[in-house]
């Protein structure tokens, strides 16, 4: 059974500093690990304050992403391209990130995500924390509904058609299910409906469902 602990923040800034402490303490955990990075603009102020002053980390540190939009690499809309001064300050090797090829076709780089995703699962490296977001319609990387859900068994990752047109990858509750330290991370308006169904462990909150593999997920809010 999956258990949910819920803090809320008195500020944005109060949010934002405490992300960074945990986000730097797993960068500087010991031994081979992976961090899960999520995208949007909640995370931002952690990644760069972050790439500012780059924390020492060991040489097995891994990063992946939840999720990310069908776009170039380059592109402002991609989680990858927002974390990049995050990934060029750590100086991580390319084996060492696992990312989604948006360079290859939708299908094929949903496919080659997974393969890169089950590499670093098969190699023993744990995934320590994951950073996820929460849309103000209940959504989880890019998990929109129950048919996205119904579409990830037996993956670790799945192409998406976003409601709002794009395309993505994203990440699976497969694969959440190997994440130890699954955290919402919620901030901005428009969003607290969402939160209260996460918080109440609602079944219609895809974010939920997402995780009822996970034994213990926390939701951070301010």
């Amino acid at each position: 059974m999956t258990r949910l602990v819920s803090r809320r923040f008195p500020s944005r800034a109060a949010l934002d500093a405490a992300l960074e402490q945990r986000l730097g303490q797993a960068i500087s955990a010991n031994g081979a690990s992976a961090i899960m990075l999520s995208g949007g603009t909640t995370p931002l102020p952690a990644y760069r304050s972050l790439a500012r002053n780059p924390l020492p980390h060991d040489d097995g540190l891994h990063v992946l992403f939840s999720d990310d939009r069908y776009v170039p690499s380059e592109a402002d809309a991609s989680n990858y391209h927002q974390a990049r001064a995050l990934l060029d300050a750590l100086a991580l090797p390319a084996s060492s990130v696992a990312r989604v090829r948006t360079e290859l076709p939708l299908d094929e780089a949903a496919a080659d995500y997974e393969r890169q995703l089950a590499a670093l699962l098969n190699s023993g490296v744990r995934i320590g924390l994951g950073l996820l977001g929460l849309g103000a319609d209940g959504h989880a990387a890019s998990l929109f509904g129950a048919a996205d859900l119904e579409r990830a068994r037996g993956h670790l990752a799945i192409p998406v058609q976003r409601p709002d047109g794009m395309s993505a990858v994203s990440v699976t509750p497969e694969l959440l299910a190997h994440v130890e330290d699954p955290l919402f991370v919620v901030a901005g308006g428009g969003k607290h409906d969402a939160i209260q169904a996460l918080a109440a462990q609602d079944v219609k909150s895809t974010a939920w469902r997402a995780v009822q593999r996970c034994p213990r997920v926390q939701l951070w809010f301010a």
